[in-house]
């Protein structure tokens, strides 16, 4: 990595941080932490938990911001100190441990500076994920529950609380569809580059006599409701069905009708949650999903009409997105920004970073 002169790469990660700096606007950043301090220490915060939680959570993450570019800017300086003090004192280890730090910075920065292209309109929030099996039998029922995984190992080496709402378990092996919230800032712009569909190449674990099969996997990701977006649903509108909650092999996982699925009979959109002890639980967070839906629904509609003024006939970038071939080669490869790596275990145990930054930095090339 450490190819450029050390001068030269030093200059052009400052000029990339300035410019972070720049567009996150960090003086403004500082000044929403003192506004959002004052609401955080009001003696009735807590009487709206809601509200509360909102205020705490953006306080949080701004902070958080604040310090990762503080941090960064205070790395880069030290950097340059240390590349100095090699080169007075000729020192080969201070200058092998200057380059490794250059490497590691390098990175962190170009990561926060993909962070800066989302800038859409519900970029900033949580993201609702659901996987189904597509075409492919079990084999597709057995890549939907690897992609669940590897979500889950994703969110996790982000630090991301993920919740599981509902899954749905296929007969033999895997699952047919799961659907998940991610609840972190940004998870929403972050992860939408992962919509589309994904298809699998391998020898089937399945099919007794070893032969190739190819399946695929569907992944759908929405932004998740807040209270500004009003998505109102009249009671008439949907069909309320109760029923036990069930996991793989058909065992009970809870003993009482818990379960909730929602029919939105205008759009026929289903949806359904398990994970919670409570009907009333499950049927709230079954309403948030629904409207999550509800959401995307009326911004692809608005879409297509600008489109349609605009005569864009192009179609969805998300579908066949991306292969993962295990078999007669190992290679991930992404079919819209080409990037590609051998190392599949490592990708389907949740290190999507480079497709994930890849895909952020094409959509920004094709929205321009």
């Amino acid at each position: 990595m450490a190819a450029l002169d050390p001068a030269e790469a030093l200059k052009e990660l400052d000029a990339t941080l300035t410019s972070v700096e720049k567009v996150l606007d960090i003086p403004s950043m500082r000044a929403e932490v003192e506004r959002l301090e004052v609401e955080a220490s009001a003696p009735d915060l807590w009487d709206d938990q809601a509200k509360a939680q909102q205020v705490t959570s953006r306080l949080s993450f701004v902070q958080g911001e604040i310090g990762r570019v503080t941090s960064l800017r205070q790395r880069l300086d030290d950097l340059a100190v240390m590349f100095d003090l090699a080169e007075e004192m000729a020192d080969a280890d201070t200058q092998a441990e200057a380059e490794r730090e250059l490497d590691s910075l390098t990175k962190a920065i170009g990561e926060l500076e993909v962070r800066t292209l989302l800038s859409g309109e519900y970029d900033q929030r949580e993201a609702l994920v659901t996987i189904r099996a597509e075409a492919g039998g079990v084999d597709a029922a057995d890549f939907a529950e690897m992609l669940l995984r590897m979500y889950t190992r994703y969110a996790e080496r982000h630090g991301w609380a993920l919740e599981v709402y509902d899954t749905s378990y296929a007969e033999e092996a895997g699952i047919k569809s799961a659907t998940f919230q991610v609840k972190a800032p940004y998870a929403y712009g972050t992860l939408s580059v992962e919509q589309g569909t994904h298809r699998l190449v391998r020898i089937s674990p399945f099919d007794n006599q070893g032969r190739r099969q190819t399946s695929f996997a569907g992944v759908e990701v929405l932004p998740v409701v807040e209270q500004t977006d009003h998505i109102e649903i009249p009671d008439d509108e949907i069909r309320v069905d109760v029923y036990r909650s069930s996991g793989p092999g058909g065992q009970g996982v809870n003993t009482t009708d818990s379960a909730v699925r929602i029919t939105h009979l205008p759009t026929g959109i289903v949806v359904s949650c398990q994970n919670e002890r409570s009907q009333i639980q499950n049927r709230a967070s079954a309403m948030m999903v629904l409207q999550s839906k509800l959401l995307e629904k009326t911004r692809q509609e608005e879409q297509a009409k600008m489109n349609a003024l605009k005569g864009d006939s192009s179609g969805s970038w998300g579908n066949q997105m991306r292969s993962y071939v295990l078999h007669p080669y190992q290679m991930v490869k992404d079919l819209r920004t080409e990037v590609e790596t051998g190392n599949t275990a490592a990708v389907l145990d949740g290190e999507i970073d480079e497709f994930v930054e890849a895909g952020i930095r094409w959509r920004r090339t094709q929205q321009g």
